[in-house]
């Protein structure tokens, strides 16, 4: 059986080895036919501890790791925008 892979942000990393990654997919609504979005954060396995607030990962499902974690990193896909991360100037 295949492993589900899903795309989502990293919305928080402050956890050892742990990420939590937002992800978003787009359904119709069963009566109206309009598109919503839903949402669901998934905790994920970094064992390198290299993913930061915001950047674009892919995770994998894996046998549970801990009573959250079932899924794992698998690869950076995007990075998290330079002019987040840098302080303002000014003041």
């Amino acid at each position: 059986m295949p492993r589900r892979v899903l795309q989502g942000t990293v919305v928080s990393d402050k956890t050892d080895k742990t990420v939590v990654v937002l992800v978003e997919r787009k359904v119709a609504h069963p009566l109206y036919g309009k598109i919503i979005r839903r949402s669901k954060k998934y905790h994920a396995h970094d064992d390198a501890n290299t993913m930061r607030e915001g950047d674009i990962v892919r995770i994998e499902e894996c046998a549970p790791i801990s009573k959250l974690k079932s899924w794992r990193v698998v690869e950076k896909v995007g990075g998290a925008a330079a002019a987040e991360l840098q302080p303002e100037k000014g003041s």
